[in-house]
């Protein structure tokens, strides 16, 4: 091996633990500790954001007949196990998981489902009624916490037209993914297609206290778009829904049934909008009919179903960037941030990176380029193997080809450690890799065209594969150099 291999291979193994270490100090477990501990059975928690008319941190559990736990996303399992490993108070208390897959250790409280991702399953219906079925046994001495995480949008999901089966769910949620459109704008639709989405878990617990502790895999500012908004209210409008359904030719790529859903005039608007949803409700089969007049009276009262709720974000794709640059700053690299290109197409995001870049390699040779949030991808025919991470890299390592001399590495890969519809978390790409691949028999413009980039990273040893990390804090990119 030469000493310039040598180098890059050193590069590699940089990025690689910078990424990890930045994963490792986002702990579920010490979030909780700065955020939410008990002292007996003193739920405290700081101000946070409150929606109720009295802003208190703390709740006594001893002031609740029953307590109801729901946990929804890739992270609902260390999310509900650090929450019930420190809860004193388990009398009354029953709750639903759905999650990515059923943990072998349960507890015999809680409903487990492992629901569908990317898209739903028969398991992501079954989550949703299970809660829907929970929650009308909430009442005014109710407590509810909602655990959150990235990934709830396909891992849970009710149609609110019953006619609307699972196959054609799956087709609408791969039809959104693959658009292009940026995470908010999807969870727009969704919203207004969904039984459990935008505000219509909060309403379906109405009269209770409600907290929502949230792991986002969102924008700060959109953090009503995480799993789609369940529990908070939702201020975008049919009209809204609409206009994303024909700026993205989305319709033609629905089933009949879900065509036939947006097509007619009384889509309901969500909660926190005038609601229109109480008719619709009354005619799904998984309402109770014994208690459809409770169920309206919740649907009735929006400003009830928020008013006695509070969130808390117990971490953020801001705590993984900053994480990020401390190791960075330790390891002794001139280091940079920059977000901007949060919900860019991925090759637009590569081209701006770059350039970002090599403005910075310019005046400090030995510097890192951090980057947070989500590049998107546009697929205009069916995929390869691969994600947007691995195709954010493939597009890096075209340009990177052109200077085979530099020293320096892009790194891009998910804090979930899935990518796409891969094993891997991500790729990471250098000078070399162009070369590297043709050696190996991988056109990569080819593979670029065809969303194909996974294979050809795995070949060449140059993916990134952590596993489930339990994490989904969006992507990390990082850009490092070292002088020659």
């Amino acid at each position: 091996m030469t000493t310039s291999e040598r180098a890059l291979e050193a590069l590699h193994a940089g990025a690689n633990s910078l990424f990890r270490n930045a994963l490792e100090a986002c702990s579920i477990e010490s979030a909780f500790e700065r955020h939410i501990h008990f002292e007996g059975n003193l739920l405290r928690r700081p101000l946070g954001e409150s929606r109720g008319e009295e802003a208190s941190g703390d709740l006594n559990l001893k002031d609740f007949r029953q307590i109801f736990v729901v946990a929804i996303g890739k992270a609902a399992v260390p999310m509900l196990d650090t929450l019930l490993s420190r809860m004193k108070r388990r009398s009354g208390l029953r709750g639903i998981c759905c999650s990515t897959e059923v943990p072998e250790k349960r507890n015999w409280r809680i409903r487990y489902f492992a629901g569908g991702h990317p898209l739903p399953n028969e398991d992501s219906f079954a989550a949703a009624k299970a809660t829907l079925s929970l929650l009308r046994n909430a009442k005014q001495d109710s407590l509810v916490i909602f655990l959150l995480s990235g990934g709830g949008s396909a891992l849970f999901d009710l149609p609110l037209d019953a006619a609307i089966t699972v196959d054609d769910a799956v087709v609408f949620h791969q039809a959104l993914v693959g658009c292009g459109a940026p995470i908010t704008e999807i969870n727009t639709i969704r919203k207004h297609f969904s039984a459990v989405k935008g505000g219509r878990l909060a309403l379906a617990a109405a009269a209770a206290t409600k907290l929502s502790i949230l792991l986002p895999d969102v924008p700060l500012r959109s953090l009503d778009t995480l799993a789609s908004g369940p529990t908070l209210p939702d201020h975008s409008t049919v009209a809204e829904v609409h206009e994303l359904l024909e700026r993205y030719k989305l319709m033609e790529k629905f089933t009949g049934p879900v065509r036939r859903f947006f097509e007619r005039g009384n889509v309901p608007e969500s909660p926190g909008k005038t609601s229109r949803l109480a008719p619709l409700f009354q005619r799904l089969p998984w309402v109770d009919k014994e208690a459809e007049s409770g169920a309206d009276a919740a649907l009735r009262t929006e400003e009830q179903a928020f008013r006695n709720s509070m969130i808390e974000v117990l971490l953020s794709s801001q705590d993984l960037v900053e994480n990020a640059r401390i190791a960075a700053e330790k390891a002794g690299y001139f280091v940079a941030v920059d977000n901007q290109c949060d919900d860019w197409d991925y090759a637009e995001a590569a081209r701006y990176l770059l350039q970002r870049f090599s403005e910075l390699r310019a005046e400090h040779p030995r510097c890192c380029l951090i980057s947070g949030g989500e590049v998107t991808v546009t697929l205009n025919r069916t995929p390869g193997a691969g994600g947007r991470n691995q195709q954010f890299a493939l597009a890096c390592a075209l340009e990177l080809g052109k200077s085979p001399d530099e020293l320096l590495v892009v790194f891009s890969a998910g804090s979930d450690g899935i990518d796409g519809n891969t094993r891997a978390a991500g790729a990471i790409a250098d000078p070399t890799t162009v070369r590297r691949a043709f050696a190996f028999g991988y056109a990569p413009e080819e593979a670029l065209a065809r969303f194909d980039a996974c294979p050809l990273f795995t070949a060449l040893g140059d993916s990134v594969v952590t596993g489930p990390t339990g994490h989904n804090l969006r992507d990390l990119r990082l850009l490092m150099a070292e002088p020659r």
